[in-house]
């Protein structure tokens, strides 16, 4: 095995939406020398920089690595597929562009924990930092960051009319989930600049990848973490199948993602006990909660076909308009080709809402698909989607073997507690009483999915498990917290060791109330202020 002598004091595994954030703050102050490593290449492709692009990317196996999860009642006994970018800017570089921050209470929840210092009071200023927002002044947004925000570049009639017949059914409008509350219907940000995705690539990465004291190592997987003493002193690698030892004077700092860094930590002694012991790893710390608490949102859609040919199903078919939406996205940056994952929506309380938030999350997207990546539905397809807020089931992630490239078994426990059941099926009813509201229900024709056929309590939860699936929001597999099951402290550090630090989504012990691209950047940026100051 090569040992590399030059020596960093900070170790970024993952360049991921997290990893390059991190990668261009710690490296603004010279002294610092940065070492990122990320296990896909960089993100060059044409599809990955333009915004509509992940109905091409998210599936695409080169910039994206696809883990199958367990089979499970809740999902009906099928596997679920769970894509990742495995690329420069992660699934930042891949994702449906959703800008959303989550609720107020998200944050305060975490804080009560005993996390403080991320309450929401106090993590607003690092939102803010990352943010270049291009809508209205507001004490919520920023300015001058990096990230380019922007609101709805499209807008569609059949969206238009959902959120009207949203507001008659008794839903408030809402100009943005992103200020006071995310309570009501309205239109979604997205992470998208004057006309190419801002990816954490694009925004963070780029500016600093020139610097002298930042090395950047693409197709590079860590194997594990390396200690002395039980302090993290460097890395492992594997590139091409050359193996090397990297070491960190100061940090090494796991933004490998909420699969990943779980698997890491396992693969390096950091986990349960029995576990490691069973595949022969050296048990450096036992730590029963590394790989527990994972949660997901889980979604079902409904679709229905529309009488207007305003679908972008049929418009996608036509080459002239095909051609109007390249041009108006190349002249104005507006049009079909700026479509997020989702173009309106919003989030409401059903009547099992256990506390006084929304716990309900609704999507809207004037087109229909199997999923994302295939053909469009060849007639004129309407979707409404909705995903549990809070979802009380958790899952796990654990190595199956002590080989570094195989993939962990991850068990996701979707639906496996009642209340998620019951708030998912009064979900679908409450979209279908949009679609009979006098604003939209002269529009469309028939349900598609989950069909008219499905009317009982019984038979919605079946199609729900048969139907429903991820929204690639996994997070909480490296817990933060000061109980015995949490995996880092508020400051992020792996709790029973030093110079180990976990900064992406796994830490999350609560899950946002919606995606979770936005509150990722911001554990990032508050992590990187957090490091800065402890290597002063």
């Amino acid at each position: 095995m090569q040992i590399n002598q030059k020596r960093y004091t900070h170790i970024i595994v993952g360049a991921g939406s997290a990893g390059c954030l991190l990668a261009n703050r710690l490296t603004s102050r010279a002294q610092n020398s940065v070492l990122l490593i990320e296990a896909g290449a960089w993100d060059d492709g044409f599809w990955l920089k333009l915004p509509v692009g992940y109905y091409k990317t998210m599936n695409n196996q080169k910039v994206s690595r696809h883990f199958a999860c367990e089979p499970s009642e809740g999902s009906g006994g099928r596997s679920i597929n769970w894509p990742r970018g495995c690329v420069i800017g992660g699934s930042s570089s891949i994702n449906g562009l959703i800008f959303i921050r989550g609720q107020h209470q998200n944050f305060d929840d975490w804080a009560a924990l005993g996390n403080h210092g991320w309450s929401y009071n106090e993590i607003l200023p690092y939102f803010r930092r990352l943010e270049n927002f291009n809508g209205e002044d507001s004490q919520f947004h920023g300015r001058h960051g990096e990230l380019q925000v922007s609101k709805l570049r499209n807008h569609h009639p059949d969206c238009s009319a959902w959120l009207d017949a949203a507001h008659q059914y008794g839903l408030p409008l809402n100009d943005d989930f992103n200020a006071d509350t995310t309570e009501g219907v309205g239109e979604y940000h997205l992470s998208i600049g004057a006309r190419w995705r801002s990816s954490s690539s694009r925004a963070f990465l780029a500016p600093a990848k020139t610097r002298k004291n930042l090395d950047i190592l693409t197709k590079t997987l860590v194997t594990r973490v390396l200690f002395k003493n039980k302090k993290a002193v460097g890395v492992e690698i594997d590139q091409e199948g050359q193996k090397q030892v990297l070491h960190a004077e100061t940090e090494v700092i796991l933004s490998a993602g909420a699969i990943q860094s779980p698997q890491i930590l396992q693969l390096s002694g950091i986990g349960p006990e029995k576990l490691l012991k069973k595949h022969g790893i050296d048990v450096v710390v036992d730590k029963p909660g590394v790989g527990q608490n994972l949660q997901d949102h889980y979604q079902m859609r409904t679709i229905v076909q529309m009488r207007s040919r305003d679908s972008l199903n049929n418009q996608i078919r036509n080459p002239f308009s095909l051609l109007r939406m390249g041009l108006e996205w190349a002249f104005r940056g507006r049009g079909a080709l700026t479509v997020g994952a989702g173009q309106v929506g919003g989030a409401m309380r059903t009547d099992f809402a256990p506390t006084d938030q929304p716990d309900l999350q609704l999507f809207v997207m004037p087109l229909s698909v199997d999923k994302p990546g295939e053909p469009l539905h060849r007639f004129p397809g309407f979707t409404s989607a909705i995903w549990q807020c809070h979802p009380r089931s958790r899952g796990s992630i654990e190595i199956k073997t002590p080989d570094p490239t195989a993939a962990p078994k991850i068990q996701p426990n979707y639906l496996a507690d009642e209340l998620d059941q019951k708030t998912m099926v009064e979900g679908i009813k409450i979209l279908r009483q949009i679609y009979k509201q006098p604003k939209f229900r002269d529009l469309w024709d028939a349900e598609i999915v989950p069909g008219e056929q499905v009317r009982t309590d019984a038979e919605i939860i079946d199609a729900i498990r048969k139907g429903g699936g991820t929204v690639y929001h996994p997070v909480g597999t490296c817990k933060m917290g000061i109980d015995a099951a949490a995996v880092v402290g508020p400051d992020l550090r792996v709790h029973g060791v030093t110079g180990l630090r976990v900064v992406d989504a796994s830490i999350m012990p609560l899950i946002t109330s919606a995606n979770t691209n936005a509150p990722t950047l911001m554990i990032a940026e508050k992590a990187a202020e957090m490091i800065l100051a402890s290597s002063h």
